[in-house]
């Protein structure tokens, strides 16, 4: 705006003022908002298309930030309420400056109709008349710059509400811009906590899969190695004859322990004759691991057996303290490896009256079982296929083909892929041979995974029956475990 400072009153009494027309139209009933331009020239703000009210702006931005308030994010929503905080200290700015400005109208609206006042009194005729009009527009100027004036402090008081409410959503903007940080920074400190103990644990894994895998690389190469020496050393017709020389052998070793067997039997036969020992029953089979012995009459005074009571011990070889076997109270009784090198006695009693019989020498070993055991030790987990005869002590259906694991940390019984019973070694883990069961009670394991939970099985030979008893045995000793038979259990098998 421009400031005039002239004194119009001294100007219209020196200077002869010229008679105003009366066909003067003004060109607005407001008065002009005026600025300056360049070269110091007044240039009216209406010309100006891009100039807006104060009202315009603020409904315009009021409008931009409801618009974008729900897409925008945090960041940039704290971002748009400070430069809307900008943007109303700028209007308030310019309302202040508009403020004085029209302070500066009221001045000089007085001024001017004191001097149309002046000129009243000097005029006569017309030009009075076109004096008056000019007063009246003047004052109703001065009406229309208080009604602005008004509207000018209603948009005053909006915007510095408006103020208010942006430097405050800024505020809040900032604050939920620092928690949003801060859980931010914490949710990386976890996720990266989190990737670095899954690498770690990745890295372990792959180190002890690499230890386990040269490992048994280095195991499998010495086993091909010890192939290809055998191979190089021995040829194929020579291991053909060693071969039929070894079965020559076997042979007559079984002849010669079925003579030797016979000549103890008749020896301790002699010896009860001789000790008038009664005689009815006699222990009948080969006293070798793998095979069963059996109970049988050797008179026909003999009672029936299935009116006796029958039940089977073991005794060291050196005469000790003979053991009581749970459960082995039929006539048949098929020997396990913890009987090797010891002497089985069975004690038949009727009618008040004892009869002990003996076998005539410790129990043989298998041939071959032990050498097979150690190389079966040298794996992790050994398989072997079986059939569930019983469960819990009741007599098992079906005769599907199920897996028995045997591992140096626990056994697994399973099905195809779903896995019956699992249980690490464990002092309630029972497993030993079957007690009876006739024929089959050579081929035939009992296992008791925990209390409550028992299996009979059958398996393919009673080489590898043996066997698991060894291997099971041998990896729960490791474990400091005792794994034995059901010392305290009622009778097994049938």
């Amino acid at each position: 705006m421009t400031r005039v400072s002239r004194d119009f009153g001294n100007t219209m009494q020196k200077d002869a003022v010229p008679a105003v027309s009366a066909d003067v139209v003004f060109a607005s009933s407001r008065f002009p908002n005026y600025k300056i331009g360049a070269n110091n020239q007044i240039v009216d703000g209406k010309d100006d298309p891009k100039v807006l009210s104060m009202k315009e702006v603020v409904a315009r931005e009021t409008a931009q930030l409801l618009e974008q308030q729900k897409r925008l994010s945090v960041r940039d929503l704290a971002s748009k309420f400070e430069r809307g905080l900008a943007a109303a200290a700028k209007l308030s700015e310019e309302a202040r400056l508009r403020e004085a400005a029209s302070l500066e109208k009221h001045v000089l609206l007085k001024k001017l109709r004191d001097a149309l006042e002046s000129l009243k009194g000097r005029v006569a005729g017309r030009n009075k008349d076109d004096v008056e009009e000019a007063i009246a527009m003047v004052e109703a100027l001065a009406v229309q710059l208080t009604q602005r004036e008004g509207e000018l402090i209603q948009e005053k008081s909006e915007v510095k509400k408006l103020a208010n409410f942006l430097k405050q959503a800024s505020e809040d903007a900032k604050k939920l811009v620092d928690e949003e940080r801060a859980f931010a920074r914490a949710e990386i400190e976890s996720a990266r906590a989190a990737v670095q103990r899954v690498e770690e644990a990745l890295q372990e894994h792959e180190r002890m899969s690499r230890a386990a895998g040269k490992q048994d690389l280095e195991e499998l190469m010495k086993e091909v190695q010890e192939a290809r020496r055998i191979k190089m050393l021995h040829q194929p017709s020579k291991v053909m004859d060693m071969e039929h020389e070894l079965r020559a052998l076997r042979v007559q070793l079984a002849e010669k322990s079925k003579c030797s067997l016979l000549l103890r039997k008749e020896l301790a036969m002699s010896k009860r004759r001789e000790e008038k020992m009664s005689d009815l029953y006699e222990i009948d089979g080969s006293e070798t691991l793998g095979l069963y012995l059996r109970i049988k009459p050797c008179s026909d005074n003999a009672p029936e057996l299935s009116r006796c009571s029958i039940q089977w011990y073991r005794v060291s070889s050196e005469g000790g303290k003979r053991e009581l076997i749970s459960g082995a109270i039929k006539s048949v009784y098929a020997p396990e490896p913890f009987d090797v090198g010891r002497i089985l006695q069975a004690e038949i009693n009727f009618e008040g009256q004892q009869i002990t019989l003996r076998t005539t020498g410790a129990i043989d070993p298998a041939p071959g079982l032990g050498t097979y055991v150690e190389a079966l030790v040298r794996k992790h987990d050994v398989e072997f296929h079986v059939v569930v005869t019983q469960m819990n002590g009741a007599d098992h259906p079906s005769e599907s083909i199920h897996v028995f694991h045997v591992g140096k940390m626990r056994i697994k019984l399973r099905k195809g892929k779903m896995t019956i019973a699992k249980e690490y070694y464990s002092s309630s883990m029972q497993l030993c041979g079957v007690r009876g069961g006739g024929n089959a009670a050579a081929q035939a394991l009992f296992w008791q995974a925990k209390k409550g939970l028992s299996f009979v099985l059958a398996f393919e030979s009673e080489r590898e029956r043996n066997a698991t008893i060894m291997l099971a045995r041998r990896f729960a000793f490791d474990c400091n475990i005792m794994l034995s038979g059901p010392e305290d259990r009622s009778p097994l098998g049938t």
